[in-house]
């Protein structure tokens, strides 16, 4: 009997969560961050200079505006307007919040961010080409074949040219060296900087203004056919980041540690860029240069939840989704009907995160 007990109790402790175990808990976070996250698309999808109620739109979503009670101007507002928006809102804001991660992840930094690898500063400069030079004879006739998607196309291949040119410099011999990448991305971002400088100094006041406006960040233009443009190559990024969760996990005990575990660590690596390169890439194409997301999500999650990737990846795209849209519908209310720029509330919310991030890492950052 006693050796029953024993056996009991030993079974028991074998199956009793300890205290650093925090599965459960990212589970309960994750969930409750899916109910966040409709809570805040209804509100974003509510909120607004028109005087539609929840109600109407719950009605209106539910029927798929065949409902005679919701008029042709809410189903407007809320079809054309409203629900592109949330969408492409929701994956801007969790591509951002997962490429930090990622990122955070590979450079086992928590100061890393999406921008870091030089792909918002190739994008912003592609972008600022078309806007500036769009007119003149060069660029003229690609900018009128290609219309509105000009613009998002630029920046997209702006920021995959970088990204290509970065990972040539930081590989040699079939290797690719994080800190060399670090270095060239602030270089590249450096330089991208610089050119910026001289086409704003040749723009117009109109061009001006645009340049301004995109390079602090909105949803304002956001349409179904800026979301079917961006939309797949966000979703393949994001799709592709469980796979890196592994990997990652090992990478923070250091990569000769994570290749005796069997981890591919160049291959990982590899994916990881491509995977940021691309939503990032996407998401500064379609709604300009949105800062602070990267680094605060996944910092705030790694407190709460714990470090453990396949846990913190949807957790980062759930979250990033929820501030971006939350981010969003203060950015329309409090100007309204005027529309602040949603960079500025990011960098608002995320500025002082930031500087609380980097005195609890003074210790570190000083050596």
């Amino acid at each position: 009997m006693a050796l029953q007990g024993q056996a009991s109790q030993a079974r028991a402790e074998r199956w009793t969560p300890t205290e650093g175990d925090r599965s459960s808990r990212a589970r309960f976070a994750i969930g409750a961050l899916f109910l966040l996250y409709v809570l805040v698309c209804l509100t974003s999808l509510g909120a607004g200079a028109s005087d539609m109620t929840l109600r109407d739109v719950l009605r209106a979503l539910i029927s798929f505006g065949s409902d005679e009670a919701v008029s042709a101007r809410d189903r407007i507002i809320l079809f054309d307007i409203r629900l592109p928006r949330v969408v492409l809102g929701s994956l801007i804001g969790a591509s951002l919040a997962v490429s930090g991660a990622v990122m955070q992840g590979l450079f086992r930094n928590p100061l890393a961010d999406p921008g870091i690898v030089g792909v918002a500063s190739g994008a912003g400069l592609a972008a600022i080409v078309v806007i500036v030079l769009g007119g003149t004879a060069a660029l003229g006739p690609f900018v009128g074949v290609l219309g509105s998607f000009s613009l998002p196309l630029a920046a997209f291949f702006g920021g995959l040219i970088t990204t290509l040119l970065l990972y040539r410099v930081a590989t040699r011999a079939g290797r690719t060296s994080i800190a060399t990448m670090l270095l060239a991305g602030i270089a590249l971002g450096a330089m991208a900087g610089a050119f910026s400088g001289v086409l704003i100094y040749i723009a117009d006041d109109q061009q001006l203004r645009d340049l301004t406006f995109w390079g602090l960040g909105s949803l304002a233009g956001a349409t179904w056919s800026k979301v079917f443009s961006a939309g797949p190559v966000i979703v393949a990024a994001l799709c592709a980041a469980p796979f890196l969760a592994r990997g990652l996990d090992a990478m923070v005990l250091g990569e000769a540690t994570a290749n005796h575990l069997g981890i591919r660590v160049q291959h990982v690596k590899n994916a990881a860029i491509v995977a940021v390169a691309a939503a990032t890439g996407a998401s500064v194409a379609v709604a300009g240069s949105i800062g602070f997301v990267g680094i605060v999500v996944p910092h705030l999650l790694r407190l709460t939840i714990g470090p453990e990737h396949r846990y913190l990846l949807p957790a980062a795209a759930l979250l990033g989704a929820c501030l971006l849209l939350l981010a969003d519908v203060i950015s329309r209310l409090v100007v309204a009907p005027a529309e602040l720029p949603i960079g500025i509330v990011t960098a608002a919310i995320g500025a002082p995160f930031f500087l609380w991030i980097l005195l609890r890492q003074r210790g570190f950052l000083d050596m």
